[in-house]
């Protein structure tokens, strides 16, 4: 499988930042329920999800590093179609068309020094920054799975599942995934507190995914929170530390509670960042993945990418 040149790669490969919140505040286009899936109805939101995959592929490339390629499907799944007011074959091909889209895009990218994997984004069936909606794991299974059905019809090397908000729907998906044998990560989002909205230590829910999948998960992410909200959380020498593969953390500070309500775009410190990013190296022996989520942009990525082989662990 292609997701083996992540686990045999000397350096970390990176990602994009904040997708969503780049193609809002900066880009003025609007995203009914955050779908950047929309994007792909319009000349000009092609050409602007274009330009902004290829910024980051040209860091990839200049700092000699791989890239994995995010289809725009976070909020493209069965549970938002009722939201988005779109029918059920119409979800299930604009999950057909953005791996189409960036499969295009790897295709006039991708080298040899330069790897790409086309990764589908699965995202939570409820609201990301709380537990509104706290599914079952049967339950995740029966809503994820079609979504995740499409992705591997359509090719995508890996499935991600970002912003989850408790572990049983991360045992749903992972299950789904399983089931068509497609590898999958996992990414949970963490309060201010370094605990999962719902309140559940990040230790405890990897373990109890990895108990009830048999470890189906490729790793484990942690995303939208910043350094400083889950740092205190990594220090341990538990086994589950080692099963932390990907970073992608907000650029702001703020609470979860404080982004939902903001008006302006608090892009943090991108240098700042990037250093804090490098403790992570140092803490998480595993890491193989880097990028941004809210907030973050090409300047975040940039300072990211500066750093250079995985650091064992202190």
């Amino acid at each position: 499988m292609r997701i083996q040149l992540l686990a045999e790669a000397d350096r970390f490969f990176l990602t994009d930042g904040g997708l969503e919140t780049f193609m809002i505040f900066e880009k003025g286009h609007e995203l009914p329920c955050f779908s950047a899936a929309v994007l792909l109805d319009t000349e000009t939101g092609r050409n602007d999800l274009t330009a902004y995959y290829e910024t980051f592929i040209d860091l990839a490339r200049t700092s000699g590093r791989g890239f994995v390629l995010d289809a725009p499907t976070w909020r493209a799944g069965l549970a938002w179609a009722g939201p988005l007011q779109t029918s059920v074959a119409e979800v299930m091909e604009t999950n057909r068309r953005a791996v189409e889209f960036v499969s295009d895009i790897r295709n006039r990218h991708e080298t040899e020094e330069l790897p790409i994997l086309i990764n589908g984004l699965i995202g939570p069936s409820g609201d990301a920054y709380s537990t509104s909606t706290e599914l079952t794991a049967e339950d995740a299974f029966m809503i994820h799975a079609p979504q995740i059905h499409a992705l591997g019809r359509a090719g995508v090397d890996m499935i991600s599942a970002m912003t989850l908000t408790h572990s049983s729907e991360a045992i749903g998906i992972a299950r789904a995934a399983q089931e068509i044998d497609v590898p999958v990560a996992i990414a949970f989002t963490l309060e201010t507190d370094g605990r999962l909205p719902s309140g559940q230590p990040l230790g405890e829910a990897i373990e109890a995914v990895d108990h009830a999948t048999d470890a189906a998960p490729v790793y484990y992410m942690i995303n939208c929170a910043h350094p400083d909200h889950f740092q205190h959380a990594l220090d341990t020498k538990a086994a589950w530390l080692e099963r932390i593969g990907g970073v992608r953390a907000n650029a702001s500070r703020q609470s979860h509670a404080e982004l939902d309500a903001a008006e302006i775009l608090d892009d943090g410190d991108p240098e700042e960042l990037g250093q804090l990013n490098l403790q992570l190296l140092k803490t998480l022996p595993n890491l193989c993945l880097i990028g941004g989520c809210c907030g973050t942009d090409h300047r975040h990525v940039s300072c990211i990418s500066k750093h250079e082989l995985l650091q064992p662990a202190a």
